[in-house]
């Protein structure tokens, strides 16, 4: 008498909307299809700013699990790993062998826990970055992974600064921003994501794999603002962010 049974386009759920009917906060469990795991991952995440969905419990192909999970100067660490390492807390439950699924896939998968820190949390670790910015930066990046930060961001920059080249090369050859002060307590507290936050001086120089989750949120704090050091002011979390603007009305 509890279950309800909604018939929808995963890609099109609208998270707000369903957590406004339930009551409250989504967790979400299932074997998500292999071939749009990402699309619905950062749904989820988008969904987690206006805390429509505090967890999701899911299975995936296991080179994706690896990938969220993937500490820094590895060949798995990318977008997936700055964005779910940002929005939540994540574990690689255990592997799950081809042998227990009909038909059986060609690949391993994996059992993933995400544990979204919800829109306060998250305003925090962002301290005034608009995650909109910073999805243009880590994707600007991460397009061109063999290249340096210098490299991969220098046609964003250049868009940013309305094409102005020396404010482009100020920006490229500066150094970092005063952490806003936010970040610095969470630090002095023993924050593990705050304490892998500061730049080097010689961040535009390195490979986007080499860059914590923290660091991405400064860069775009130095490219966008506010620098102001204090954090600026709340983060806008938009409904939608990392989702493709054809999935779902939020």
């Amino acid at each position: 008498p509890m279950l309800r049974v909604s018939h929808q386009d995963v890609l099109q759920v609208d998270y707000p909307a369903l957590a406004n009917d339930e009551g409250g906060p989504l967790s979400i469990i299932g074997n998500l299809p292999y071939y749009i795991t990402s699309q619905i991952l950062f749904a989820l995440a988008d969904a987690s700013h206006s805390d429509s969905v505090r967890s999701a419990t899911v299975t995936m192909q296991w080179e994706v699990g690896k990938r969220i999970v993937a500490p820094t100067r590895t060949k798995d660490y990318g977008i997936l790993s700055v964005v779910f390492q940002l929005y939540a807390d994540c574990n690689i439950h255990f592997k799950i062998p081809p042998t227990v699924f009909y038909p059986q896939p060609k690949v391993d998968s994996a059992l993933i826990g995400l544990h979204f820190l919800g829109p306060s949390q998250l305003r925090a670790r962002l301290a005034g970055v608009n995650p909109v910015n910073l999805r243009s930066v880590v994707t600007s990046t991460f397009q061109q992974r063999r290249k340096t930060v210098r490299n991969g961001l220098k046609p964003l920059a250049l868009t940013v600064f309305g094409g102005d080249k020396e404010r482009v090369k100020e920006f490229l050859d500066g150094a970092p921003c005063p952490l806003p002060r936010c970040v610095e307590e969470a630090r002095e507290a023993g924050d593990k994501f705050a304490l892998s936050q500061k730049l080097p001086d010689d961040w535009a120089k390195k490979r986007p794999e080499e860059l914590t989750p923290g660091q991405f949120v400064e860069i775009t704090r130095m490219l966008y603002g506010p620098n102001d050091g204090d954090g600026g002011g709340e983060s806008q979390l938009n409904n939608k962010v990392w989702r493709k603007l054809k999935h779902g009305a939020n």
